[in-house]
């Protein structure tokens, strides 16, 4: 059993904000939002990052692509939304569990500043 956060809200030690639970993926509330729509998709299996994720994990990975745009319209996003997947420290990466960023509404500036 993996001591990483996320695995220890999937089974149930650490409270959330559920969005949407099935038996392979877990959706919640980001506890620092940074727009006012702003939560996470995260398989139950533990991957650390997309870099480990295999030819094996191609339902797993199709079925969250799949899954973000019907929660973000339960979620209100009805306009569009970002997903954003950090990858490895390099990446931004903060929690060692692949999950997906479901962010909206409100003014969400551009991801690359272009001048």
């Amino acid at each position: 059993m993996s001591d990483c956060l996320f695995c220890r809200i999937v089974r149930g030690e650490i409270p959330c904000r559920k969005v949407y639970e099935d038996d392979d993926m877990l959706a919640f509330h980001d506890i620092n939002p940074v727009a006012p729509v702003h939560f996470m998709l995260i398989p139950k299996l533990h991957l650390d990052s997309l870099s480990v994720a295999g030819s094996g994990h191609a339902a797993l990975l199709g079925k969250m692509l799949l899954l973000a745009p019907v929660l973000a319209k339960e979620q209100g996003l009805n306009n569009g939304f970002r997903t954003v997947i950090n990858t490895g420290k390099g990446g931004g990466q903060e929690v060692f569990h692949l999950h997906i960023h479901i962010i909206g509404g409100g003014n969400i500036p551009p991801m690359v500043r272009r001048e």
